[in-house]
């Protein structure tokens, strides 16, 4: 399954029923779990970990060292899960000695032209739409959708289940569950659709509803908006997630 015309080092670990095509650079230190397809002129270094039955489309390079002048040659990685599908020419740097990995979670669809910097952690079911790019350090929560032609700032985190809008940029943190969009880029209210398209309920998506009327529509500083919401709202992993996350937040959030 590895076209004659592709360079596959002897010590790179192929797991079974991989495919690989023609003109691909395949590095030592990597390891590709069964099933995964790579197709044509793909470039894989050292420090690759892909996971089972991913496909990674022509063009792409994976686990290219850090553009960070920091970066000494340390031994770093990429860890790419299960089913995760990287499209046409994105590029997924390793990562630096800060974190010394940089993390893409299982069923991604990074599209077209992507670019994620070292040390980016990024969760499951995450979609980055064509043209993303992700300076050092960015954290993304599980099911987020990041779409077209947005940017995100170094050390930006953006929380589960959100939707970026596209031509965004980020310079602030983006908290779970909501819709963020505009210039500057602003809370555009809650993410119901996906919210519901995942099965949470109705009562669950109102819980949502009521914090983010808090801490975005009171009139409050950030502040005073978690004391109201920790008053308001029953504890429950929704809440956790939501005042976890702000208590985290190290740019500050994004506002109304």
């Amino acid at each position: 399954m590895i076209h004659k015309f592709s360079s596959v080092h002897p010590e790179a670990q192929i797991g079974e029923r991989v495919e690989i095509g023609p003109f691909t650079t395949i590095e030592a230190d990597v390891e590709i779990g069964e099933g995964t397809w790579i197709g044509p002129n793909v470039t894989i270094c050292n420090g690759a970990r892909i996971g089972a039955n991913c496909r990674i489309f022509p063009g792409a390079v994976i686990s290219a060292v850090p553009q960070d002048l920091k970066f000494e040659g340390e031994e770093t990685q990429v860890l790419i899960g299960d089913r995760t599908t990287i499209r046409e020419c994105v590029t997924i740097n390793r990562g630096t000695k800060a974190y010394g990995k940089t993390v893409l979670g299982e069923d991604c669809l990074i599209m077209a032209y992507v670019h994620v910097a070292h040390d980016c952690i990024i969760g499951n079911h995450v979609i980055l739409v064509n043209s993303v790019a992700l300076a050092g350090h960015v954290e993304i929560g599980d099911w987020a959708i990041i779409s077209g032609l947005s940017a995100v700032h170094q050390f930006v985190k953006i929380g589960a289940h959100v939707m970026v809008g596209g031509g965004a940029m980020v310079r602030k943190d983006v908290p779970p569950f909501i819709t963020a969009a505009g210039e500057p880029l602003t809370y555009a209210g809650i993410n119901s659709v996906g919210l519901k398209r995942r099965g949470f309920t109705s009562d669950e998506i109102h819980t949502v509803q009521n914090m983010y009327r808090t801490l975005y529509q009171s009139g409050k500083n950030i502040s005073q908006a978690v004391e109201l919401v920790k008053e308001e709202i029953p504890v429950s992993d929704l809440r956790n997630t939501v005042l976890d996350f702000i208590e985290n937040s190290s740019r500050g959030l994004i506002r109304k």
